[in-house]
């Protein structure tokens, strides 16, 4: 069955990322279990991108289910206008300590904590009579979310978004500098910009949908210090790169640096439902409060804080603190060192790269064609989604040894018969 045919399967469904025309039928699951999705013809497939990267406990954690349960039993929704309620006030508290950063606003999803972040940049300069620092600086090959704002604070020429390139707000976009020479170079350009800047965003350490491209703590706070130097605000996006990905609980954490604005998503509910949450120093925060009802922050998601999905991310930091999750993350680093090794001998292959629970093989070319590609995995009992030039893995970070095995001699396996 094709994604184009007049199936009554697919007939109302409008797939992401698909050329809808041409796509092959998506695979139909069942259930899910540990770090297993399992198909309805009974075929079971070892999550190698932990369900685009939020999965970190794995699927149907007992932990966060029987929280949810306990949550929906209550309350599974109620607005968070004028009302509170305790699994918001919980994680709110719990999220400052985490993060040093004192001030919670939920949001819906990741894209929309990028845009609130955007918006709460825009404003503090505003509400301090600022109002010329209108203006974002982000870099080469990142990528921030597919909502408008997110867009333009996106790489404009290598994401996904080059069909709206004429229509989102243009942004300054530079490379992430590696060297004393582009340091300066980036210096110099905040020097001369800082009066039009409102904030540069970026995401810390490893860059996701871009091409998964590292760079090193000692880039990250370097570019740090240089915003404090000029008065930018410096906005983390830790939607993929937070709950231990990169090997630390927030990537910022490795760089020793604390970020004015910070976004979270994806892994914030250990991958269980939605959620995003925008945190925001005390400093920031204080810009709004005034007994001009202008200066006030006019946002706010139907569904922010969320009480179901407040409690699963509670049950979510909940196993961070009682489960070894950051050992896990070392162990699934070493093993990914060792088993991706033997692509580096490979013709065709630039370059492998592992950080945390990330581990990347970079084609030296484009990869040819993806739905074969991805075809290919599946047929050898693994879910995983190569794009651009990069096969690489995610997995939840409590797979098993023998589990990321499968997953790496399938990488390994495919990558050799491109080579």
């Amino acid at each position: 069955m094709s994604a184009d045919s007049n199936s009554e399967t697919l007939s109302n469904i409008w797939l992401p990322y698909a050329q809808m025309k041409t796509a092959p039928a998506p695979l139909a699951v069942s259930r899910t279990e540990g770090c297993k999705i399992i198909l309805e013809d009974g075929r079971e497939l070892i999550d190698g991108v932990s369900s685009w990267w939020s999965a970190a406990h794995g699927y149907n954690h007992p932990h966060i289910v029987a929280a949810m349960a306990a949550q929906l039993a209550k309350m599974p929704h109620v607005m968070f206008g004028g009302l509170v309620h305790e699994p918001a006030l919980t994680l709110a508290s719990r999220l400052a300590k985490l993060t040093g950063l004192s001030r919670c606003f939920f949001s819906d999803s990741g894209s929309v904590a990028v845009e609130v972040a955007l918006k709460i940049a825009l404003q503090y300069w505003k509400n301090k009579g600022k109002n010329n620092k209108d203006r974002f600086l982000c870099f080469r090959d990142g990528y921030h979310g597919d909502t408008l704002g997110a867009m333009s604070v996106s790489d404009p020429e290598h994401s996904l978004h080059k069909a709206f390139r004429g229509s989102v707000i243009k942004q300054y976009v530079v490379d992430i500098p590696s060297d004393e020479y582009a340091f300066a170079e980036f210096d110099a350009l905040l020097a001369g910009v800082k009066n039009n800047l409102a904030g540069i965003i970026i995401e810390p350490l490893v860059q996701g949908a871009g091409g998964l491209k590292f760079h090193s703590a000692d880039v990250l706070a370097e570019i740090h210090r240089i915003c404090k130097k000029h008065d930018v605000l410096f906005i983390a996006d830790e939607i993929a790169t937070g709950f231990g990905r990169t090997g630390s609980m927030f990537a910022c954490n490795e760089a020793g640096i604390t970020p004015d604005i910070m976004c979270l998503g994806k892994g914030l509910t250990g991958g269980a439902i939605t959620l995003g949450a925008t945190l925001t120093s005390e400093e920031i925060f204080a810009a709004f409060l005034s007994d001009d009802a202008d200066f006030a922050f006019m946002h706010g998601p139907t569904f922010m804080a969320n009480p179901l999905a407040c409690a699963a991310a509670n049950a979510s930091l909940d196993l961070f603190e009682r489960e070894p999750r950051l050992k896990q993350v070392e162990a699934i680093e070493a093993q990914l060192q060792e088993e991706l090794a033997p692509c580096k001998q490979m013709a065709g292959v630039a370059d492998v790269r592992v950080k945390g629970a990330i581990g990347v093989a970079q084609l030296a070319a484009p990869l040819p064609d993806m739905a074969e590609l991805r075809q290919k995995f599946v047929e050898r009992g693994v879910w995983i989604r190569p794009f651009k030039d990069v096969i690489y893995l995610m997995p939840p970070l409590v797979i098993s040894s023998d589990e990321l095995t499968k997953l790496t001699d399938a990488l390994v396996a495919v990558t050799g018969e491109l080579a």
